[in-house]
């Protein structure tokens, strides 16, 4: 019998391991840490006991930046991440953010469309990277 998966807050540090394995595993392991990561809310999903998924978000007045959404590769294309993404957005609009938004790698925007989110003229490269700020204006209130 398959157990549901659990998402709770965590600390920024539980969520380094992921982020480094996933998203920057040649870089330093300090790479990955954010100047402001103790003043984000961190959020995990657990399978079995076992972190395989996180993510990070930053709220400034209410505006909400979601950052370092990271799934295991063993875990991905499962719908863990999704479910977390859902997890944050519902969290965010409890919390009365009237627009949340990320750095999305142009290769993901149609992953983030499927949450609503819509890109922007505001676009980047970083080590490589092209990215899109993509956002959502969010329904307001639980």
């Amino acid at each position: 019998m398959d157990i549901a998966p659990i998402i709770k807050e965590i600390t920024a540090q539980e969520t380094w391991p992921i982020r480094h394995q996933v998203m920057w595993p040649n870089e330093s392991f300090d790479y990955i840490k954010l100047p402001n990561d103790e003043l984000g809310l961190h959020f995990g999903l657990y399978v079995e006991n076992k972190l395989v998924s996180v993510i990070s978000l930053f709220i400034i007045r209410n505006f909400g930046q979601f950052r370092k959404f990271a799934t295991v590769a063993e875990a991905q294309g499962k719908g863990y991440g999704s479910q977390l993404l859902y997890y944050l957005m519902a969290t965010a609009n409890d919390r009365s953010i009237k627009k949340i938004w990320c750095n999305a790698r142009v290769t993901k925007t149609a992953y983030y469309a499927k949450f609503g989110m819509q890109t922007t003229t505001t676009k980047f490269t970083k080590n490589g990277i092209d990215y899109v700020v993509m956002e959502r204006v969010l329904e307001l209130g639980p």
